[in-house]
């Protein structure tokens, strides 16, 4: 990274959250907020420091739990994306099946999951994976179902099949689609297994989160929120990197 990148895209940030933290800890400070209401930000980097063991621990199980739902997702959410944008009619029939699965609240579904799998890492991982696949699909099909005609017409008129249009012009074309909804997909992951663990599990950031909530320790359920919007960030942040090295080409015109 160099000076210009350091100056616009992680000093104007950090600024911002150090700003936004000592404002924190100045309104708390001067209203005298109790700790059970709002922790200030001292009172949660101490939690992370005195319960740093089970919060590492418990951040683990999350994050693999995450990552695994998310690679699963990935890979479906790739696959049908494909098989929807492949033709109209696919996408015609499959979509609207598709709105209505993603319509229905994922916490709903946790306790079917927990009944049929028990209390344990499974039903996170498919939570995870339930509630972040469809951005993947959706963007991957509209990357497909939105190639031009007229490129398509000029490149069957010199011969190529239908596999051809879509493997030299339509997947690349979906690319920024599909990296795109990857982006989001990685954020959603983390909503789904901790909403999963939050519902019933053994381990994780969301059970020591409603552990704690039960105990009235306020300052670890903060604690574990600045863990998940950390962890979120440095994913999301991955993800943009991998999308620049792949797709760097769809935004050459931004970076003038």
């Amino acid at each position: 990274m160099n000076r210009e990148d350091f100056t616009h895209q992680v000093l104007p940030p950090a600024l911002f959250t150090l700003v936004l933290f000592v404002g924190w800890e100045a309104i708390c400070r001067a209203f005298v907020v109790p700790v059970t209401i709002l922790p200030a930000p001292s009172n949660i980097f101490d939690a992370l420091w005195e319960f740093r063991a089970a919060i590492l621990d418990n951040s683990w199980v999350t994050l693999w739990t995450t990552l695994v739902g998310f690679a699963l997702a990935t890979a479906f959410g790739l696959l049908l994306g494909i098989a929807v944008g492949w033709h109209k009619s696919v996408y015609a029939a499959v979509y609207p099946v598709l709105i209505g699965f993603n319509s229905v609240p994922k916490v709903a579904v946790v306790p079917v999951l927990i009944l049929w799998f028990g209390l344990g890492e499974i039903p996170a991982i498919i939570t995870a994976f339930l509630i972040s696949f469809f951005p993947i699909v959706v963007n991957v099909a509209t990357g497909l179902a939105t190639t031009e005609p007229e490129l398509e017409d000029v490149l069957r008129a010199l011969g190529a099949s239908k596999l051809d249009v879509m493997r030299k012009v339509g997947i690349p074309r979906s690319l920024p689609y599909f990296f795109g909804s990857l982006k989001v997909a990685i954020t959603l992951a983390f909503v789904g297994a901790v909403v999963s663990e939050t519902v019933g599990a053994n381990k994780g950031i969301g059970k020591l989160m409603l552990d704690a909530q039960a105990a009235f320790q306020v300052s670890i359920v903060f604690a574990g929120l600045l863990v998940l919007a950390v962890l979120g960030i440095v994913l999301y942040a991955a993800t943009a990197l991998i999308e620049k090295r792949f797709t760097g080409w769809a935004f050459r015109g931004q970076n003038r």
